[in-house]
C-alpha cells in the first residue's frame, strides 16, 4: 500500500479516535433524578420574595427587601388543564406549584409526574412572582409584597377558558388586580392593573420575576447541553450558565451580581433545564429591562423583567400584560408560540453551534416519526435519507476505492523500482493517479461528512424532549438512554436490570445494540483485504471492537443510527464495487483473518 493511501487511512482512524477521546473526557450524564420534597433550608427560608432592593426604577423606587414565607394553611387556587395541574398561592399571589401531566420522572409505572414549579419550603423551590414597585412618595407597604394575602375576586379553578382574578386593596385608595389565564398548553397570561382613588397621582413600576433557590439538584453538567438562563433581546440570543450569574459584576441598580440588558423592545428571559423551561414574556410594552441576578446570602437566582414606570392619575386605571411559559420544551408547541408572536422562541431549545444541521435533522426526524409512529424506525428512515443525499459523493468515493484496488499491482511495481527513494515513489504514484484519473482522497470524504452529522444527531437525541422515553421495540423503550440489555439479562429476555450505565460493569457487559454495531463495522472492513502494513492491520482490527465498547454507554438511538449507517454503507460499497468490475471476496477476507491468526498462534 502506498504512503499516501496509508496516510489517508491513518487520518481516518485518527478522526474516529478524536470522537472516542471526546466522549471519554466528557462522559454521558447521570440519569434523571426525581424531584423530591424536602424541608426548607435556612437559605430558602431567608429568601427575599420581591424585586431586589435598588435606589430607583426611573422615578419608582423598588420595595424594601422582605422575607418570602410559606405556610401549610396558606389559601390556594387550583390549576387544572389537560396538560398541567397545580395551584397558585394567594400568599404573595405566586404561581409556585405546577406539574406536567404528560411526563413522568422515569419509565416506571408508578413514577411521579414531573414537577415544574415548587413553593418555598420544598427542594429546588422555583416559582413566578408578579408585582409593582413603589414610586416617589409611596412606601413599600403601599404595594403588594411577597407575604401579602390576595383575595379571590372571580373564578374558582384556573383552567382553559376560565381565568381567575385576584385583588388587593392597600386601604389608601390603591386597588391592585391580577387576572391570570392559561391556554391548553403551557402559556399563562397575567394582566396586572392598579386603580387609583387616592386623590393624588402615583407612580408604580410593574415587574415579573422567576425565582430559583439554588442550582437545580438534577443538573446534567454535560458540555453538549446548556442549562441555566436563556434570554432573547431584540433578536440576540444569550445563554448564561448557572455559574456565570454569581460571577457577574455587582450592579449598583440591583445591589448584587447581575447581568442586565436595558431597553429591550422585543424579547424574553428565563431559566432552562434539560427538558423544561420557564420564560417571562412581556407583551404590549415599548421597552423593558431584563436582569439575571444572584443573592449570595440566600443562594437565590432570579430572572426579572422590569417594565417602564407607570403614571396613574387620580381616578385612573393602568394595566400591563405579560406572559409566562412554564412547561416542556416541545418543538411543535414552542414553534406555535413563535408563530403567534414570541420572537425567536424556537431558539430557547439548545440547538448548539451546528444549528444549521441540528434544526433540519430534528425537523426531518420529527416528521418521519409522525409519519411512521415509531422513533426507532424514524431514525433508520433518517439514515436512509441522509445516505441517499450523499449517494453521488459515495459513488465517486467507492469507484475511486475500487480503482485503487485495481492499481495495487502497479503500485507494488513502483515500490520495487523506487526502493528507498521515497521522492521517486511519490512522483511515480502521482503520475499513476493522474494517468488513471484516480483521487486517493475521495475515500475519506464520506467519512469526514459523517462526523458533523453524527455530532448533530447526538445533539438532537440528547437535547430534544421528543426523544425522551421514545420507544423502539421490546426492551428498547427509551432511545435517549443507553441500551438496557446485557448478557446479565440475556439481552432483554430476562426481567433483570442491566448494569448501571455509569458503572464499570456496564462498560464490560454491553448490550445487543453495541454488539451489532461492532459486527457491522467489522463486516464493512472485510469488503477489502487486510492492509499489509502491521500498524494499519492493528488499527483496523481493533477499531470495531473499541467503538463497540465505547458506544455502549451512548443513547441507544444514536447506536441504532450508526448500525443502520454501517449496513447501508456496506450495501452501497459492495454494489458499487461490483459495478466497477471489482468483486469483493467477503468470505475469503473473513476466513483469511482467522487463518492468519491461527498461523501466528504457534509463534507465541
Amino acid at each position: 500500500m502506498d504512503d499516501q493511501n496509508k496516510n489517508l487511512i491513518l487520518a481516518t482512524a485518527l478522526s474516529f479516535l478524536v470522537i472516542l477521546v471526546w466522549f471519554v473526557l466528557f462522559p454521558p450524564p447521570e440519569p434523571e433524578v426525581p424531584l423530591d420534597i424536602a424541608a426548607p433550608t435556612t437559605a430558602q427560608a431567608e429568601d427575599p420574595g420581591t424585586v431586589p432592593t435598588a435606589p430607583a426604577i426611573g422615578d419608582a423606587a423598588e420595595p424594601a427587601t422582605e422575607v418570602a414565607t410559606e405556610t401549610a394553611d396558606a389559601p390556594r387556587i387550583d390549576i387544572e388543564t389537560p396538560r398541567v395541574s397545580g395551584s397558585i398561592s394567594l400568599l404573595g399571589g405566586r404561581i409556585d406549584d405546577l406539574r406536567l401531566k404528560d411526563y413522568r420522572t422515569s419509565l416506571q409505572p408508578d413514577a411521579d409526574i414531573v414537577r415544574m414549579l415548587s413553593p418555598v419550603g420544598t427542594a429546588d423551590a422555583y416559582y413566578a412572582v408578579y408585582g409593582w414597585a413603589p414610586g416617589g412618595g409611596l412606601d413599600a407597604d403601599a404595594v403588594p409584597g411577597p407575604n401579602t394575602t390576595w383575595a379571590l375576586a372571580a373564578g374558582d379553578t384556573l383552567s382553559v377558558g376560565e381565568p381567575v382574578t385576584l385583588t388587593w386593596n392597600n386601604g389608601d385608595g390603591l386597588v391592585f388586580e391580577r387576572i391570570i389565564s392559561i391556554d391548553d398548553q403551557y402559556m399563562f397570561d397575567i394582566t396586572q392593573s392598579v386603580t387609583n382613588t387616592s386623590g393624588a397621582a402615583v407612580r408604580v413600576a410593574p415587574y415579573g420575576m422567576l425565582t430559583r433557590h439554588g442550582e437545580p439538584s438534577d443538573l446534567k453538567n454535560f458540555f453538549i447541553l446548556h442549562e441555566g438562563a436563556v434570554a432573547m433581546a431584540d433578536g440576540e440570543l444569550a445563554e448564561t450558565d448557572w455559574d456565570e450569574i454569581p460571577d457577574a459584576d455587582v450592579d449598583p441598580s440591583w445591589g448584587r451580581p447581575a447581568i442586565v440588558t436595558e431597553g429591550v423592545t422585543d424579547g424574553w428571559v428565563g431559566f432552562t433545564d434539560h427538558y423544561w423551561q420557564s420564560i417571562l414574556i412581556p407583551t404590549g410594552v415599548q421597552s423593558f429591562d431584563q436582569a439575571l441576578t444572584y443573592a449570595p446570602r440566600s443562594d437565590v437566582y432570579r430572572a426579572v423583567t422590569r417594565l417602564p414606570t407607570q403614571d396613574v392619575a387620580d381616578g385612573a386605571t393602568v394595566a400591563v400584560q405579560t406572559q409566562l411559559f412554564a412547561g416542556a420544551k416541545e418543538w411543535e408547541t414552542i414553534r406555535e408560540y413563535q408563530s403567534g408572536g414570541v420572537q425567536g422562541f424556537i431558539d430557547s431549545i439548545d440547538w448548539g453551534w451546528f444549528f444549521f444541521l441540528t434544526k433540519p435533522i430534528f425537523w426531518l426526524l420529527h416528521e418521519l416519526n409522525k409519519l411512521i409512529g415509531n422513533m426507532g424506525w424514524a431514525i433508520i428512515g433518517l439514515t436512509l435519507i441522509i445516505k441517499a443525499v450523499l449517494v453521488p459523493l459515495a459513488y465517486k468515493s467507492y469507484v475511486s476505492m475500487a480503482k485503487m484496488k485495481e492499481l495495487q499491482p502497479q503500485m507494488e511495481n513502483l515500490k520495487e523500482q523506487a526502493g528507498d527513494d521515497k521522492q521517486k515513489l511519490q512522483q511515480g504514484m502521482m503520475e499513476l493517479y493522474k494517468k488513471e484519473k484516480v483521487n486517493p482522497a475521495a475515500g475519506c470524504l464520506p467519512i469526514l461528512l459523517q462526523i458533523p452529522i453524527f455530532f448533530s444527531l447526538y445533539k438532537v437525541i440528547f437535547v430534544t424532549i421528543e426523544l425522551r422515553h421514545a420507544p423502539f421495540f421490546g426492551p428498547f423503550q427509551d432511545l435517549s438512554a443507553p441500551d438496557p440489555t446485557s448478557i446479565i439479562n440475556l439481552f432483554g429476555l430476562l426481567p433483570n436490570a442491566a448494569p448501571d450505565p455509569n458503572s464499570l460493569m456496564a462498560l464490560v457487559f454491553i448490550g445487543i445494540l453495541p454488539l451489532l454495531l461492532g459486527i457491522s463495522m467489522w463486516l464493512q472492513q472485510k469488503l477489502n483485504p487486510a492492509p499489509t502494513d502491521p500498524t494499519q492491520q492493528m488499527i483496523f482490527a481493533w477499531m470495531p471492537w473499541v467503538f463497540m465498547f465505547m458506544l455502549g454507554s451512548f443513547a441507544s438511538g444514536l447506536v441504532v443510527y450508526w448500525i443502520a449507517n454501517n449496513v447501508i454503507t456496506f450495501t452501497q460499497q459492495y454494489l458499487i464495487m461490483r459495478s466497477q468490475g471489482y468483486k469483493p471476496d467477503l468470505l475469503s477476507n473473513i476466513t483469511g483473518s482467522f487463518k492468519k491468526k491461527a498461523a501466528e498462534e504457534p509463534k507465541k
